[in-house]
């Protein structure tokens, strides 16, 4: 079978240059531009990276941005006490305290401690409660990411039967959810499978549509897929190679050599959702800008 990407690369492209010409409209206009914070807490390096990189595209698009880099020392007080500031800074539309941080912080008081107002990751149990009531509300970046690449290919999602692993809040759960909601994409049977379903292949060898969430490199196999089903790739993994200048290559959650062949629909790894992700924050960042202020 002759597999189609998904390109998350190029479709997130298109949707930078909408966005880079609403910011434009709304500065001729008189507003003011969205302003988006992020607070990075520690050096871990793939955190840095990532930040840089919402760095740079909130440069492209025209948006306001700053990096408040604290010590890994911070203290859990000492962090809540900056995102209240923010919180109150009408100048800042959208929040984000990424992740992970230090053992000594407990990620989810940080996360309940930013405005919903804010919440641009979508992380806030109101922002994740108003999801599950299927609410006007800021999405997770990463599921955002994959609905918006199953509407821009039209992919057929009514009637169809999904299977999601892992189950996780920042994707799993969340994903599952929006595609079993009315609409389209959407009006799906979703299956939820994780590290204690046993047999996981009668499951995937049965969907029409996989997304794979688990941080296990490789771990989808092209047995495991029947054909024609869409698959999509959400696991981002560095695996040493010496062949690399780097000295390392990035390995998806999916065995794309093997399964590619079986699918309708594959996104690749890298250029699949990682780019939907931070495209889908700078859309939560304008919408942002259109909420309460207040805390």
């Amino acid at each position: 079978m002759e597999y189609k990407i998904l390109d998350g690369k190029a479709t997130s492209a298109a949707i930078k240059a909408r966005l880079a010409e609403k910011v434009k409209e709304i500065v001729a206009n008189g507003g003011k531009r969205p302003h988006l914070t992020v607070i990075l807490v520690g050096s871990d390096g793939a955190s840095m990276t990532y930040v840089a990189n919402k760095e740079k595209f909130c440069r492209e698009i025209g948006f306001e941005s700053e990096v408040l880099r604290l010590p890994e020392s911070v203290t859990e007080d000492e962090l809540l006490k900056k995102v209240e500031v923010i919180n109150r800074d009408d100048s800042v539309d959208g929040l984000i305290c990424q992740v992970p941080l230090p053992k000594h912080i407990d990620a989810q008081k940080i996360i309940a401690a930013i405005s919903p107002f804010k919440d641009v990751d979508g992380f806030h149990p109101v922002s994740a409660g108003r999801m599950m009531l299927g609410l006007p509300t800021f999405l997770p970046a990463t599921p955002y990411g994959i609905m918006t690449l199953l509407k821009e290919y039209k992919i057929p999602t009514r009637g169809k039967h999904c299977v999601v692993l892992g189950r996780s809040n920042t994707v799993g759960r969340p994903i599952a959810n929006l595609l079993s909601q009315k609409g389209e994409p959407g009006d799906c049977t979703v299956t939820i499978c994780h590290s204690k379903t046993p047999n996981i292949e009668e499951f995937t060898k049965r969907a029409d549509i996989i997304i794979v969430a688990l941080g296990v490199p490789a771990f989808l196999k092209g047995n495991m897929v029947k054909d024609g089903a869409v698959v999509i790739d959400v696991g981002i993994t560095r695996i040493p190679d010496v062949s690399k200048k780097s000295g390392f290559r990035l390995q998806g959650d999916v065995d794309f050599p093997s399964v590619a062949p079986k699918c309708s629909y594959i996104t690749p790894v890298p250029g699949g959702v990682g780019p939907m992700t931070i495209v889908s924050l700078m859309e939560n960042t304008i919408k942002a800008m259109y909420s309460s202020s207040s805390v």
